[in-house]
């Protein structure tokens, strides 16, 4: 059955009949006469739309038949009665959408088949951007260029798209639209449509088109990714394009102001800012380093007159793991425990947690603590690591340290 849908792709509003309704989860399973609904298929997503005023959210095809799935609103009984005259409307936004990428998708097609001789297996239409994927190894910038030059010029040539329905034994199938048809089983039944892009192609296709090129607006060709043996190249056509400008103006406004620069210098700014960025990161790391040195330095010269049981040592300094890892690295005190903390700079509250001490100490309060900072770490033996991510309760982590030694003189807390 070829649907209304596809007879008119631009129809937006439509008197039909139920023909069934069926209960199932979430809602009803609605068949109707016929529908402007399209089912999804040949890649095209499902159409979303209204039927009597109720939200229609997938239409799959099973043989002739559109399934429409209507989203139960919380009323009791189903929504429609058999033979009920309803009135449906897509939702045209997204349909207009959909019609743009897929015939933009067959136009690329189109173009690298007779340009390169690279077919194409398969393609994908993203809520964002799509992608045709070709069999060819590699495609270079030259090729997408030539290549969309091509397909923009067509559209500027308005070349008309033509939707033609056949009868599988119509003899046109074995002579002008023989390519269109290509793979087609031979027990297929029931009429075929064949979408044609004047003077450049016909190919065998269930999903909705536009009625010339020019309705496409414009084709951008992004990217080429490789895989094994193919390359999936992204796209964007009509509307699509103009969102990525707007996005990318928009983002280029912002640049012009974080970087005190107009779009002609944000390369070399943003360079330079890369540069100053990781001169501050060494310098950073070399005063964290040194600092760390020195907070061990001062403990170690405890050693031989009272040293302490625990050290309690908390920063907000940002620095990760660099500032702990050399405090651990030099301090020379067996027999203490470390509790250790450095919390992100963003006042998150999170950051890095790390036990040191004696395993029974450890393996006590390591768990405790963890799950008291709603940390995830784990450890053996002398030492417990952990990612935290609730530093205001740090007290209470040091009260349990606090309890868990016999109190005397010379412990540390910083």
């Amino acid at each position: 059955m070829v649907f209304k849908c596809q007879e008119d792709s631009f129809l937006q509003e439509f008197q039909t009949k139920v023909v069934s309704c069926e209960n199932v989860a979430g809602g009803y399973s609605v068949v109707f006469e016929d529908t402007i609904l399209f089912p999804e298929g040949g890649g095209q997503p499902t159409d979303h739309g209204l039927v009597a005023g109720r939200k229609v959210t997938s239409v799959v095809r099973k043989g002739p038949t559109a399934i429409h799935f209507v989203e139960d609103d919380g009323t009791n009984g189903p929504p429609f009665a058999v033979g009920e005259e309803v009135h449906q409307r897509v939702e045209w936004s997204r349909r207009f959408d959909h019609m743009q990428q897929h015939s933009g998708q067959h136009l690329i097609t189109a173009i690298f088949d007779r340009e390169f001789k690279y077919n194409t297996r398969s393609w994908w239409l993203g809520t964002e951007s799509s992608y045709i994927d070709l069999d060819a190894k590699d495609v270079d910038r030259d090729q997408l260029e030539r290549v969309e030059s091509i397909c923009n010029q067509l559209i500027v040539d308005c070349t008309p798209v033509q939707v033609n329905v056949y009868e599988p034994d119509d003899p046109a199938l074995k002579s002008d639209v023989t390519r269109a048809t290509r793979g087609l089983p031979e027990d297929v039944s029931g009429p075929l449509r064949v979408v044609t892009i004047a003077g450049v192609e016909s190919n065998m296709c269930c999903g909705t088109h536009v009625r010339n090129l020019s309705q496409l607006q414009t084709i951008k060709l992004l990217s080429v990714e490789k895989a094994k043996g193919k390359c999936l190249v992204y796209f964007l056509v009509g509307g699509r394009v103009l969102r990525k400008l707007s996005e990318c103006y928009e983002r280029e406004v912002q640049l012009n102001s974080l970087l005190n620069g107009g779009p002609a210098s944000h390369i070399e700014l943003a360079k330079k800012l890369q540069t100053s960025v990781r001169t501050t990161q060494r310098v950073a790391k070399k005063l964290t380093t040194e600092l760390a040195t020195a907070e061990a330095e001062k403990l170690n010269a405890l050693r031989d007159n009272g040293p302490p049981t625990y050290v309690l040592l908390h920063r907000s300094d940002g620095q990760e793991s660099d500032f702990i890892n050399t405090f651990l690295r030099v301090v020379k005190l067996p027999d203490c425990f470390f509790f250790l903390t450095n919390a992100d700079t963003d006042g998150s509250g999170k950051g890095q947690l790390v036990l040191q001490g004696k395993p029974d100490d450890v393996a006590k309060l390591g768990p405790e603590i963890c799950t008291l900072l709603e940390g995830k770490g784990n450890g053996k033996g002398t030492r417990f690591n952990a990612k935290v991510n609730k530093l205001k309760n740090l007290p209470q982590c040091e009260k349990l340290v606090r309890e868990h030694f016999p109190p005397v003189d010379g412990t540390v807390e910083k």
